[in-house]
């Protein structure tokens, strides 16, 4: 599995607070939200729990592969493909329970697959 180039990690490390996450639905039609409880696992997955997910849920179980958008302190925007695991139990799943607020459900940590990185429209992986 491919890692975050630097420039992204560093990016990542000093982020505004959201992230974008997109997926798409069986019939290519996209879908995306909001999300803030978010982390890194090492330097090739982007965890993000599912605390609410009903499209996204549907889109993912559909097969659908992941863009995380983000923008980092200075406004520069970052995006992130690859494909997606929905975990319900293992190592990742019980690290997104820890850093996950008490107050959601985590239901599941979704892990985006680092494959493909972009600063803007410069490709950095």
């Amino acid at each position: 599995m491919p890692n975050l180039p630097e420039k992204a990690r560093s990016a990542w490390d000093n982020r505004a607070m959201a992230i974008v996450f997109s997926t798409v639905d069986a019939k290519g039609v996209p879908n995306s939200i909001y999300a803030t409880c978010v982390n890194l696992h090492g330097d090739d997955k982007i965890v993000i729990a599912d605390n609410y997910f009903v499209k996204t849920l549907q889109n993912i179980t559909s097969g659908s592969r992941g863009g995380v958008l983000f923008m980092d302190g200075d406004k520069k925007s970052y995006q992130v493909k690859g494909r997606i695991e929905y975990l319900t139990s293992g190592p990742i799943y019980e690290e997104m329970k820890r850093w996950n607020p008490a107050n959601h459900p985590g239901r599941a940590a979704v892990v985006v697959n680092v494959e493909e990185v972009y600063a803007g429209s410069e490709r950095l992986l």
